[in-house]
């Protein structure tokens, strides 16, 4: 089982859950490109992330057997959603994988490639619309659309940029893919 990134529904409203999302910590890359390029240029370097191209802040027992990685290195599971939300400038991403709630900001390795950073997120309360189908900048920015007329007819007021989350891996078939685009708003 992959871990899904917690959170509680506070709410339901015409077209959208109201979430609160605690703090949490996530991996990220910076990229350049199209909507649909972003992901796949952030994957390589996060997924290495992950197998082992980092440098544990966690004391590894003598007796634990010799994995794949570098010493002092440590594999991270995959967890979902994958989060993309657009970057400062035209044609820039920033993608993040969320990372297991068992870390820490003490615990969570470090990247050992410069591309990758960590950071904690603090807590929020957001607005998610679920959808299924493909990952594509018009769907995703149709679904973005919708939710933000649905949360100022809801008399809320977003606070963040939309963020756009991937649940399933590319081999899935579009029509069964879990999507979401979530936009935090004011408490």
């Amino acid at each position: 089982m992959t871990e899904r990134q917690p959170y509680r529904v506070v709410a339901r409203h015409p077209g959208f859950e109201l979430r609160r999302y605690p703090p949490h910590l996530v991996a990220e890359v910076r990229v350049a490109g199209s909507f649909e390029s972003a992901g796949s240029a952030a994957f390589r370097p996060l997924a290495r992330y992950l197998s082992g191209a980092n440098r544990s802040r966690r004391a590894v027992p003598v007796a634990a057997p010799a994995g794949p990685g570098p010493a002092g290195s440590e594999r991270i599971a995959m967890t979902v959603p994958v989060l993309q939300i657009e970057g400062d400038r035209p044609g820039s991403w920033l993608v993040q994988f969320v990372m297991p709630a068992a870390f820490t900001p003490a615990t969570l390795p470090e990247p050992a490639d410069p591309l990758v950073a960590t950071r904690e997120i603090p807590g929020q309360l957001a607005a998610a619309m679920r959808f299924s189908g493909r990952w594509t900048a018009r769907a995703f920015e149709r679904r973005a659309t919708a939710l933000g007329r649905a949360v100022t007819a809801a008399g809320l007021s977003p606070t963040g940029a939309v963020r756009y989350a991937r649940f399933d891996p590319p081999w899935k078939p579009w029509f069964l893919r879990r999507n979401e685009v979530v936009l935090p708003v004011a408490e």
